[in-house]
């Protein structure tokens, strides 16, 4: 069953009751009034009639349009025995017994009570009152009002009651059938977006969308959370992208020692008379090409452990002392170069002193494979706005502009045709990025004035 019956089904019923129950509140409010005029009436002909009648007191007497009283107005004397006969003409009115109430048996009984009981004739029934007759002890006077005027009254009143609370019911369901359709417009909009968007279709949007509504408002949480999927979505497809990359150069990085070993074993295989040169050749490059990839599946491992966050080392670390140890490392490598250190003042932060010194010698060793033979190198250690900052300055050809976001991606080389034996396998930045988020820091590269590149690493002071 739809919202939409559900909803009507819902509040029809109730409306139906409410609008019986003021129906059968006026009715009996309008009755209970008539009721009290016709009571009054009687109670006003009662002290009248004892006067107008003599002392005889002949029973019975109706009104006859004298003005007096009402027409059809009835009056008797009971006792005990019944009705007290009588004749004549009594204060302009004539004694009848064509149309009389129907009295009960016990109304002698009934002494000072009002009761409605029904008629004979044209009258179809009577108020009465029965009270005591104060002349003659054990007589009771007997007055009656016909109600046909006050039932046909009743009946208008419950005709136009039924005429009126059938059209304004049928009116109210069909507005309240429109007006639900409507407000269900929205939902049955978001329902086909939401159709579209499990198609596939992640850049559709619900509408409407705004605080002004509840329906506003689901539409403003349906596309929050609909951006944060497209979000993980466009994440999960870049993620994947990049794993695809990960893996295929990881296999190709891993595939080239492997090659080549395999290629010096079989050589040493098929030429079992080879001279003791060439057997210690092919041994020093199948060690060359083991440690390599030792180096590699190293670097991996520790990639995969920064990605999976396992937790550093956490101690006070003197950025001095390892800046200074950096630039001393870089000089022994390549003695010809330049390689200074410029110490503004000493900083310690708090971290793994192992990886940030291994991300700190990745940043100089790219500084000397990827610069021309004799440029300087510097190394800056500062302090500014709580954040401690150590630049990488050579003074080489740079990075380039579409480089500078990629350069960091694991396996990635600015220029595909250096070797590897000179280039390394292109993990250096990636490891050196991971160190420094995993502290809390980030890694950037800009252009160096004059030239070249500076790689700034920035980490919270401690």
């Amino acid at each position: 069953m739809s919202l939409r019956l559900r909803l009507l089904l819902t509040l029809a019923p109730l409306f139906i009751l409410g609008l019986a129950a003021a129906d059968i509140g006026t009715y009996a409010a309008l009755q209970s009034s008539l009721l009290q005029n016709v009571d009054s009436q009687l109670t006003a002909i009662d002290g009248g009639a004892e006067n107008a009648l003599d002392q005889s007191r002949p029973s019975p007497f109706e009104g006859g349009g004298n003005g007096q009283l009402p027409p059809g107005t009835y009056g008797e004397f009971v006792n005990a025995s019944g009705p007290i006969s009588g004749g004549g003409l009594y204060g302009g009115y004539v004694q009848t017994t064509q149309s009389h109430p129907v009295l009960p048996a016990t109304i002698y009984d009934d002494a000072n009570a009002t009761l409605t009981v029904s008629g004979t004739g044209t009258w179809q029934s009577y108020r009465v009152l029965v009270t005591p007759d104060p002349h003659q002890p054990g007589t009771d006077l007997v007055v009656a009002i016909p109600l046909d005027g006050v039932n046909t009254t009743l009946s208008t009143l419950l005709l136009f009651e039924i005429a009126i609370s059938s059209g304004i019911t049928i009116i109210v369901l069909v507005v309240t059938w429109l007006l639900v359709r409507r407000g269900m417009r929205p939902l049955e909009r978001m329902g086909a977006t939401a159709r579209s968007i499990a198609a596939g279709d992640l850049g559709r949007r619900v509408s409407p969308s705004n605080e002004r509504t509840e329906v506003g408002q689901l539409g403003l949480a349906l596309n929050g959370m609909l951006s944060q999927i497209e979000r993980a979505f466009a994440q999960r497809d870049v993620t994947e992208q990049k794993l695809r990359h990960f893996v295929s150069d990881a296999s190709h990085e891993l595939r080239t020692p492997l090659t080549s070993m395999r290629g010096y074993a079989e050589l040493l295989q098929r030429n079992p008379d080879m001279t003791r040169d060439d057997v210690v050749l092919a041994v020093r490059r199948i060690e060359d090409e083991t440690r390599r990839m030792g180096l590699l599946v190293d670097d991996l491992l520790l990639l995969a452990r920064l990605d999976q966050g396992r937790p550093l080392d956490r101690a006070p670390v003197d950025l001095t002392a390892m800046v200074n140890d950096a630039v001393s490392d870089a000089r022994a490598a390549d003695p010809a170069r330049s390689v200074s250190a410029h110490i503004e003042q000493p900083i310690v932060v708090t971290g793994d002193d192992l990886r940030l010194r291994q991300a700190v010698a990745n940043l100089v060793r790219n500084a000397l494979v990827h610069t021309p033979a004799g440029s300087p190198v510097e190394v800056a250690l500062q302090s500014q706005n709580g954040q401690a900052e150590i630049d990488v300055i050579d003074h080489g050809p740079g990075v380039p502009a579409p480089q500078r976001e990629r350069i960091f991606e694991r396996f990635h080389r600015a220029d595909p045709t250096r070797s590897r034996d000179q280039g390394g396998s292109g993990l250096g930045l990636s490891i050196a990025t991971a160190v420094v988020t995993a502290h809390g820091g980030r890694i950037s590269v800009t252009d160096t004035p004059g030239g070249g590149a500076t790689f700034r690493i920035e980490l919270p002071a401690a």
